[in-house]
């Protein structure tokens, strides 16, 4: 079960960009659940075991809650990019700390970030993809050539557990998307054999998920956007935009391939947010 530590670590680090203190501690939890393991197989009541004795050896209720909450986010990790069928976590609950809304950028940052990024064909057509779509870290990094179809305007990208879904994708992406292959990409695969990638690094080979984390931190420096801007940032922005243009949840749902529409609806609560600060600033008695 360890053996998939260093791509969930890669994930929450890379993908979904918790800060290096959350990242540290998840690491450092679960090397010790490893510990308490001992390469035995997992199942619940090794799990109530674990946290039996994390009272016993006298950790604060608020450790043993965090240390939970990694293993929550390690198997459902797991389980939903299909690596195990049960998450032997589900029927442990977390008390409710509050609502943690998701991060998305306001228009007016969107569009300044993927300004800067004019000057290079490649990292356009990246930031416009993620933008136009909703694409996870991992969609973006396996699409291939012929994933994108130009004609009818459409993606199609691998989700999570393998799940294939189609997006819309806009006109400015989609000609971002063609001033790459037509440039950039051309050139590249001049290096070598022609990789069937969408997107390639210098060497004329597939992207990396640090190598997007990178572009994607380059150009927020570039760009002077304030705040913590990473790739599912960009797909936070995505369904929060779509939402307060008037697209229905169902849609977005599927736009962004979850399962439960729960999972999308916290995007509501993102407008509401956003509504209620417009009308702090603009109104003369709020």
């Amino acid at each position: 079960m360890d053996k998939y530590l260093p791509d969930f670590l890669d994930y929450i680090g890379l993908e979904r960009g918790y800060s290096r203190h959350t990242f540290s501690n998840y690491q450092r939890d679960l090397k010790q659940f490893f510990g308490f393991l001992k390469s035995r197989p997992v199942n619940r009541e090794k799990i109530s075991s674990y946290l039996e004795k994390l009272g016993n050896d006298g950790y604060a209720p608020t450790s043993i809650m965090r240390k939970m909450a990694a293993l929550k986010s390690f198997f459902h990790y797991l389980l939903s990019d299909g690596k195990i069928t049960s998450d032997p976590t589900s029927d442990f609950k977390l008390p409710k700390i509050g609502l943690r809304l998701p991060k998305a950028l306001s228009e007016n940052d969107t569009k300044t970030l993927l300004k800067s990024t004019r000057a290079n064909p490649r990292d356009l057509a990246i930031l416009e993809l993620l933008y136009a779509s909703g694409l996870r870290a991992s969609e973006l990094i396996g699409l291939k050539l012929g994933d994108v179809n130009f004609e009818s305007a459409f993606v199609k990208c691998f989700g999570k557990g393998g799940k294939e879904r189609i997006v819309p994708i806009g006109a400015i992406a989609r000609e971002a998307l063609k001033k790459y292959i037509e440039t950039e990409r051309t050139e590249q695969i001049k290096k070598g054999p022609v990789p069937e990638a969408m997107f390639l690094d210098r060497n004329g080979t597939a992207f990396s998920r640090q190598a997007l984390w990178d572009i994607v931190k380059k150009y927020v420096k570039k760009s002077g956007v304030k705040g913590k801007t990473t790739v599912h940032t960009l797909r936070h922005s995505f369904a929060t935009h779509l939402l307060e243009h008037g697209a229905d949840l169902r849609t977005v749902q599927e736009m962004l391939g979850h399962s439960n529409i729960a999972t999308t609806q916290i995007y509501t609560a993102v407008s509401r947010e956003r509504l209620k600060k417009v009308y702090r600033d603009a109104h003369p008695r709020a």
